[in-house]
């Protein structure tokens, strides 16, 4: 039998072909053909699972039952239909065996269970033939936090690359067993507008908009209001397209802003975005307790007094909607709509109230239904104390805010991607229709006695006032404060209804339902900033429980925090800034999705289209400017707020990787400025060090690595790079396993360089691929760094070959070459493996967080273990150039003018802090005669490449014979590789040579024998000289290619460097690096 499934209804989960082991569920029990005629059946789908047998061993495996619960992460909006999907296909005439499988139990010739998979060849056919390729599939590209359904790895370029190898297909049906029980969700749009029209209309509809239109007359009230809905309807196109790029999880404002911006952004609005919610669950609170205050007052029942009647009121009330939010979010749905119902039909009340005939009280009041000529006289603006336009808008906006009400809870949506769209555009379009029409619909005055006896005296003149020709007189009004009328009375809304008593319920389900929204959504939004742990000191609130995962800890918090403020009952001060809160929420939101779009990710792929990357940047703008019109100082706060808690996650920075548009950004900005820098030509005076430093994996030998940091951090280029030799496929394997690693280890321990490793034949041909390749446009290496190869005298032949041949191969492509030698070596190996360390950093089995084990820290502490377990010298010499250098000298041999890079390193050095208290000593070679005039010139030379120096030797005695014991040292190192050719017949040092050729020959020796007295005579000086120097910089002597042996020239280099302290030996490219020229 055959499982088949179609690219529409891909539900059978592809096996992981990178090891073909997944789990299988012991109760689907399978029957599954294995003829060998399956691929020649003209009714096989595109995408099979097959068995083909590799052996004719028909041993069975042993049953054993492995199924287990699938773990359980945050939901996301790849719920589908599974249930509905779930269905498998047959091969004709296999149903029958597959029912009677099932039935029984039982094994026939033609069943397999799915547990026998030993010695079994699989693969998948795939548009009818087989290969391990797979057909894409949603599944592989899942997080692997994914609860709607499991990730599952394609298999890798190499298993599709190499020989196919046995594989096993245990477990394969896993996907089976108990399949995810969804969530009880909340209806897409609907619910989801519900909620966002409910934040949006509030107490400032039914007690506020009346004296706005009053204010600002009806003209500039519409324009408010549209000034109002052109921010948050382009903050809406904003969030619309960010959560159509992906799959949206919970956390809603932060999820979008942190996702797109990184986490150093959303952290800080996150934090601020979700205070800014628990505070304003104490808001609403305090507003509905003292519109039942009022209440009280006017039946002269109140309990204590006033502020305390609004702590009472409100705390019983905060607990009740406390208790709704616990008890899950099909409840708290259940309580909107109810609200909901409540606050429609208060809105349809006031509009019914305008056409029902007034009365008398009414008129007095300044109502007289629909008249053209009051709505001629309310359509231009008249403010009045002190207030303008700004002022009055700062007053009306906090109304259009609650549009992120509803992405607050994406986490619980079924399709965020759908919802948040449609919701948003739809809750701004209905609520900003209320707002206009209840605007346009004042009919009422803008001042009112309420005496019914101050009609119009017979014969009075009118001036114009729209109640005077409707027979009243409110002139009154003009010279004393009245009660009614649009400016002066904030119950207009209950005066106009049909049925006052219902605007009040208005009023309570507005305030209820904001402060049920907003007690709902700040402890989603905190939650899923726990999760991402950018806080780690608030990963206890990351909890959740319940099928839901309702974040209980979370509500506690919000529930003592807006307990906090109820009890101050007095918000005038922090409300603005809760508004300024929201206001930074939106100007973020559409700055991310500018960003998005400017950074040309090609992962901004946003489904909803309808937005412009320039309308948003607008917008943010907008944002910004409307905090500052609404309060300055609170505004100026928020921006604090914010700045404090950017730089506190990005001096943390998190471990996170979201690929936000800010890395986008970064490669653009990198990538930019790399084709800018290549167009321009490279000048002498901003020439640095831009090294290769050939450090194997940067852990091995972290001196070499130091040293070469030293010069190049924030100055220059540094690249560490390791060559693997051997077996081709396992170098290319454990290199490709490796490089991230360590890369990372750099990057942990504050290493300002890249790794490159590459996989080669021998030792110097990836050395000369390095030196090629390396770099990118003008960021391309010029000096190579190499340790000594301290062990040459005990090294094969061809390894020798190999480390000179690249020493050879530099000076071919022109760089710089650097050899550096300290009296321990740099290889540290041997102590990390004592430590099993260096094992767990090779090991593929383990945590990637193992690599950060050997840290400098690290390091250190190994000290304090036993020394008989590794080399401590060793390991003191290791760490000798993390350390801060004393007052010494750095003492530079320049004996060969190599275009001046042996005096620009030791100088670097010395503007470093742990260097600057160095001094530079010079030595060169001059004549006995010429002391003082040799010293003026290279005072001159020096003075000016303005470079300070504490003091020039000028060494005279350069060509003199060494002495007799030093020149017998260097003849008994050199004896083991001479080929004494002078002693044998023709013949036999012929074929001496061609078998050994690498030995020095007597006649090689006798040409050289002045350079060689040099180098022990050089030594002889840096003993003399130099052997209290912190360091010392020489020039390195240069080999001609083919004329000077390996052996030779590694002899030279072995006694110049001898017994003394770190000694860098430097040779330029001889092109200039230093300039006099300004």
């Amino acid at each position: 039998m055959y499982f088949m499934e179609s690219c529409a209804s891909l539900i059978l989960p592809t096996p992981s072909l990178a090891s073909f082991k997944c789990r299988t569920v012991s109760s689907l029990k399978m029957s599954m053909n294995n003829s060998p005629n399956v691929f020649l059946d003209p009714n096989a789908n595109r995408f099979q699972v097959n068995i083909i047998n590799e052996s004719r061993d028909n041993n069975e495996a042993s049953q054993e039952d492995v199924g287990s619960d699938p773990p359980h992460y945050e939901e996301t909006s790849f719920t589908d239909e599974a249930h509905n999907r779930l269905r498998i296909s047959y091969r004709p005439g296999k149903r029958e065996l597959y029912d009677n499988f099932l039935q029984s139990g039982e094994k026939t010739e033609a069943s397999l269970h799915p547990y026998d998979t030993h010695n079994k060849m699989y693969y998948l056919q795939t548009f009818g033939h087989n290969t391990m390729d797979p057909v894409p599939k949603i599944d592989y590209y899942r997080n692997t936090g994914s609860v709607s359904g499991n990730k599952l790895n394609r298999p890798s370029l190499l298993e599709i690359h190499e020989q196919l190898a046995k594989m096993d297909l245990r477990d394969v049906w896993d996907v089976f067993k108990n399949p995810t029980k969804h969530a009880i969700m909340l209806l897409i749009t609907t619910t989801f507008s519900v909620r966002c029209m409910l934040n949006i209309w509030g107490v400032m509809l039914f007690i506020r908009l009346s004296w706005i239109v009053g204010q600002a007359g009806i003209g500039l009230g519409v324009i408010i209001i549209l000034l109002a809905t052109m921010v948050t309807s382009i903050t809406g196109l904003s969030t619309s397209a960010i959560a159509t790029n992906g799959f949206v999880r919970g956390g809603g404002a932060y999820y979008l802003i942190s996702r797109s911006l990184g986490p150093e952004f959303g952290g800080s609005i996150g934090l601020i975005f979700a205070f800014a919610n628990a505070v304003a669950v104490a808001m609403y609170v305090v507003g509905f307790a003292e519109t039942v205050v009022e209440l009280l007052k006017e039946s002269d029942t109140i309990m204590v007094d006033e502020s305390n009647d609004i702590r009472i009121i409100g705390t019983i009330t905060v607990v009740c909607l406390l208790g709704i939010s616990v008890a899950g979010m099909e409840w708290e749905a259940k309580a909107q709509v109810i609200l909901l119902v409540v606050l429609l039909i208060a809105i349809a009340n006031f509009f019914i109230g305008t056409v029902i005939p007034t009365n008398n009280e009414k008129k007095a009041r300044g109502f007289f239904n629909y008249q053209a000529s009051i709505f001629a006289e309310n359509f231009g603006p008249d403010f009045r104390g002190g207030e303008g336009f700004f002022s009055v808008f700062a007053i009306f906006f906090p109304a259009a805010t609650g549009i992120l009400a509803g992405a607050n809870i994406s986490g619980d949506l079924k399709d965020p991607q759908g919802a948040i769209p449609k919701g948003t555009m739809l809750a701004i379009l209905i609520t900003t229709v209320a707002y206009i029409g209840v605007a346009i619909s004042s009919c009422v005055v803008r001042d009112a006695t309420g005496n019914i006896n101050d009609t119009v005296v017979s014969g009075m003149s009118c001036n114009g006032s729209s109640a005077c020709n409707l027979g009243y007189d409110f002139s009154r009004c003009r010279n004393q404060p009245c009660d009614y009328g649009l400016m002066n009375n904030f119950q207009v809304m209950s005066m106009v209804s049909g049925f006052g008593p219902l605007i009040t319920a208005g009023i309570f389900s507005a305030t209820l339902s904001s402060a049920l929204a907003s007690l709902v959504s700040a402890p989603k939004v905190f939650q899923a900033l726990c999760k991402d742990n950018v806080y780690k000191g608030l990963h206890f609130f990351a909890k959740g429980y319940g099928k839901n995962n309702e974040p209980i800890r979370g509500y506690v918090l919000t529930f003592v925090i807006a307990m906090a403020f109820i009890l101050i009952a007095e918000l005038n001060t922090i409300a603005p800034i809760i508004s300024n809160f929201f206001l930074a929420s939106y100007a973020l939101i559409n700055f991310s999705c500018f960003h998005a779009s400017y950074a040309k990710s090609p992962g901004w792929r946003p489904a909803f289209r309808y937005y412009n990357m320039w309308v948003s940047l607008f917008g943010a703008l907008l944002c910004c400017g409307v905090m500052f019109v609404i309060n300055w100082w609170a505004a100026l706060i928020t921006y604090a707020i914010e700045l404090f808690l950017y730089i506190y996650v990005t001096y943390k920075k998190p471990e996170v990787n979201w690929g936000s548009s800010t890395q986008a950004l970064y490669y653009i900005n990198a990538l930019d400025s790399a084709l800018a820098l290549t167009a321009v030509e490279d000048h002498v005076k901003n020439f640095r060090p831009q090294c290769i430093a050939l450090t194997g994996a940067p852990m091995i030998r972290p001196a070499l690595l130091d040293i070469t940091h030293t010069f190049t951090k924030n100055n220059g280029l540094c690249i560490c790079c390791e060559v693997y030799t051997g077996p081709r496929k396992l170098c290319v394997k454990e290199m490709n396993s490796g490089m991230a690693k360590k890369q990372a280890w750099l990057t942990k321990n504050k290493r300002k360089a890249f790794y490159a490793a590459v996989a080669a034949d021998s030792f110097r041909d990836g050395v000369k691929s390095l030196l090629q390749a390396s770099g990118l446009g003008r960021m391309k290496p010029n000096t190579l760094v190499i340790g000594f190869k301290k062990d040459w005298r005990n090294a094969a032949a061809s390894q020798v070959e190999n480390y000179v041949g690249v020493i050879h191969d530099a000076f071919d492509f022109e760089l710089g070459m650097i050899i550096i030698r300290i009296s321990q070596g740099f290889d540290i190996s041997q102590v990390l493996q004592v430590q099993g360390i260096y094992t767990l950093l090779n090991s593929s089995e383990i945590f990637p967080h193992f690599l950060f084990l050997i840290s400098e820290s690290t390091i250190n502490t190994i000290q304090s273990m036993h020394v008989g377990e590794f080399n401590q010298k060793l390991l003191e010499a290791s760490t000798q150039f993390k350390k801060k250098q004393g007052k010494g000298t750095i003492d530079i041999w320049w004996l060969f003018d190599d275009g001046g890079l042996t005096i620009l390193i030791p100088y670097i050095l010395t503007i470093r802090k742990k260097w600057k208290n160095c001094k530079l000593r010079i030595f060169t070679g001059g004549k006995a005669n010429r002391i003082e005039e040799e010293k003026l010139v290279m005072a001159s030379l020096l003075s000016k490449f303005r470079i300070k120096f504490a003091d020039i030797n000028i060494i005279c005695d350069i060509n003199m014979k060494p002495n007799k014991e030093s020149w017998k040292f260097f003849e008994e190192m050199i004896e083991p590789y001479r080929l004494h050719e002078s002693c044998k017949d023709i013949t036999t040092a012929e074929k001496l040579k061609r078998e050994t050729p690498w030995k020095i020959t007597d006649a090689e020796l006798e040409a050289f024998k002045e350079k060689s007295y040099r180098q022990v005579r050089l030594n002889e000086l840096l003993q003399e000289h130099s052997r209290a120097a912190n360091l010392i910089v020489l020039s390195l002597p240069v080999a001609r290619k083919g004329v000077v042996s390996d052996y030779l020239y590694m002899a030279w280099l072995e006694i110049l460097s001898k017994n003394l302290p770190p000694t860098l030996m430097v040779r330029g490219n001889h092109k200039n690096v230093l300039t006099f020229y300004s």
